[in-house]
Formats: C-alpha cells, sequence, structure tokens
C-alpha cells in the first residue's frame, strides 16, 4: 500500500460521523493496521543507531552500549547534535583506539530545531558515525569477558 493510500484510509477513518459527506470509505481497521505496519519510515529509526547526549548519561555507558551494538548487528551508528557532538567523537576513538572498531563513514550536516524561547527556528550541527567491527573484535571481547571472570574468582 502507498503511502497516499495510508493518509487517505488514516483520514477516512471515522466514530460516528457517518452524517458527513464526502468522505472516502472507512477501511477495516484490520486493513488500516496492517498498512501502518508496513510503513518504512526511512532511516529515523535504526535498530543500531545510539543517539547521544553529554548530559544524560556517562561517557562509558555510550561506549559499552556500542560494544554491544556492534556484537548485535555488526556495526554501530552514533549520532549526535551540537554540544554531544565531542561525546560523540570520543566514543568513537576509544573504540578505534581499543582496536575494536573500524571508521565506515561520517556524516555532517545541520538540522533546524524549534526553540521556544524564540519565535525562529535554531540551526544545529549534527554527526553521524557508523563504526564496523574490527577484524580483532571478537577475539578481544573474548580476552576482556576471560579478565573479567579471572578477577571475579580472585574477590571470591
Amino acid at each position: 500500500m502507498k503511502m497516499e493510500e495510508i493518509t487517505d484510509a488514516v483520514g477516512s477513518l471515522s466514530i460516528g460521523d457517518s452524517h458527513k459527506k464526502n468522505r472516502i470509505p472507512a477501511m477495516k481497521m484490520e486493513e488500516t493496521t496492517d498498512a501502518v505496519g508496513s510503513l518504512s519510515v526511512g532511516d529515523s529509526h535504526k535498530k543500531n543507531r545510539i543517539q547521544v547526549s553529554n548530559t544524560k548519561k556517562p561517557l562509558f555507558f555510550y561506549v559499552n552500549l556500542a560494544k554491544r551494538y556492534m556484537q548485535q548487528h555488526n556495526e554501530v551508528e552514533l549520532s549526535a547534535l551540537g554540544m554531544a557532538i565531542s561525546t560523540v567523537v570520543t566514543i568513537a576513538e576509544i573504540l578505534k583506539n581499543n582496536g575494536l572498531s573500524v571508521e565506515k563513514k561520517i556524516t555532517t550536516s545541520t538540522v533546524d530545531m524549534k526553540d521556544e524561547s524564540r519565535a525562529r527556528p535554531i540551526q544545529k550541527a549534527k554527526i553521524e558515525i557508523l563504526l564496523a567491527k574490527s577484524d580483532k573484535f571478537d577475539e578481544l571481547m573474548a580476552a576482556a569477558a576471560e579478565e573479567r571472570e579471572a578477577a571475579n574468582g580472585e574477590e571470591v
């Protein structure tokens, strides 16, 4: 189903307004649910994307999350706006310098953001860094897991 058909179908859904004329006949709820379920909304919500904030979580939270995403998806996309850009670059450098990842792509752009305190929109810088697993990723992660197990065994 095309986006226009879905938009029309959602627009035609009615609850008790059957008296209105010139309405497109309503689809069955199952058809609408199936249509909405099959929508692809570009890449606005990738499963391997981490949107980094420099105020919400500590740096190594994102480093460890990126490692987990690389284990699951073989690559991770780090994304940030404005002041958080330096945090994303630091995370990428930590992963690269430890031999865990290789850079595949870096994209920079500006996005318009609405600011409640100002009438007009403001522009913010945006960065997206795509990292892939290095050849030694699995080996390094296994060695780190062994070290943790050995350290936990000594504490007991």
